[in-house]
């Protein structure tokens, strides 16, 4: 229930593994509505000592408006959430990419030693996001001494989709697991499926890669939620586990 563009990989583990994936997106991403602030920022970029990308649609947005214009500063350092965003980021050419081994969210990336107190207080710090998010990340840094921007790059949105097909196959009971990796995805199935399709769907069992996304689970009515490591390796030890 990944957007479309991110779901392909886990897809293909899965159906290589012997399962079948249904791909039903429950987030839709495109570009900011308003792209004036990122266009602003791209001629400024000398002025940051740090960039954070929030997720792979950050980079792949940000990237694609600003590397057609100008190269990236070598002074500039870039980090972002985790290995799936490294990921990405290397195949955009960077090398030296700052990421948790551990965790892809604030927390993993707030305990990291190039995120200490002494490593940022009066640095300067520009955040790629999209439209909103949690703030966890730009208040501790401010807290630690600092100086936070932020810049708009994408913006994601609940799908207009049709959700025969993903009732359909629940109503044939030929679905076991659902994948669910973020709270807002949870949030926009209860919007796409209304209170009877979301009814139809509560006795799947809901793999679910974040305490947070669990607890959004439960309160949207799920039962059988299954917290999973963080990354795809962990959906997927996660999956080969519960149906083996």
């Amino acid at each position: 229930m990944r957007p479309r563009e991110q779901a392909g990989s886990l897809c293909s583990r899965i159906e290589a593994a012997g399962g079948r994936a249904l791909r039903f997106p429950v987030i839709a991403v495109g570009p900011a509505l308003d792209p004036a602030p990122l266009q602003a920022i791209i001629g400024r970029l000398d002025e940051f000592d740090l960039a954070f990308f929030v997720s792979p649609n950050a980079v792949d947005h940000a990237l694609r408006a600003i590397l057609p214009q100008r190269t990236w500063p070598a002074t500039l350092r870039v980090a972002t959430v985790g290995k799936g965003s490294q990921r990405v980021m290397h195949g955009w050419g960077f090398a030296d990419v700052i990421a948790p081994e551990d965790g892809f969210d604030s927390e993993a990336v707030i305990a990291l030693p190039e995120f200490a107190p002494d490593a940022v207080r009066g640095r300067k710090v520009l955040i790629f996001r999209g439209d909103g998010g949690r703030e966890l990340l730009a208040e501790t840094l401010r807290e630690r001494g600092a100086s936070v921007e932020y810049v708009t790059c994408y913006r994601r949105y609940c799908p207009d989709a049709d959700p025969a097909p993903l009732l359909e196959p629940i109503a044939r009971g030929a679905v076991d697991g659902l994948l669910l990796t973020s709270s807002e995805g949870v949030r926009n199935l209860e919007s796409m499926l209304g209170a009877d399709g979301l009814a139809a769907l509560r006795g799947v069992t809901v793999f679910a890669t974040h305490p947070r996304i669990v607890a959004q689970a439960h309160a949207a009515g799920f039962a059988k939620v299954v917290e999973t490591p963080a990354g795809d390796d962990g959906l997927m030890q996660a999956l080969e586990s519960h149906f083996a």
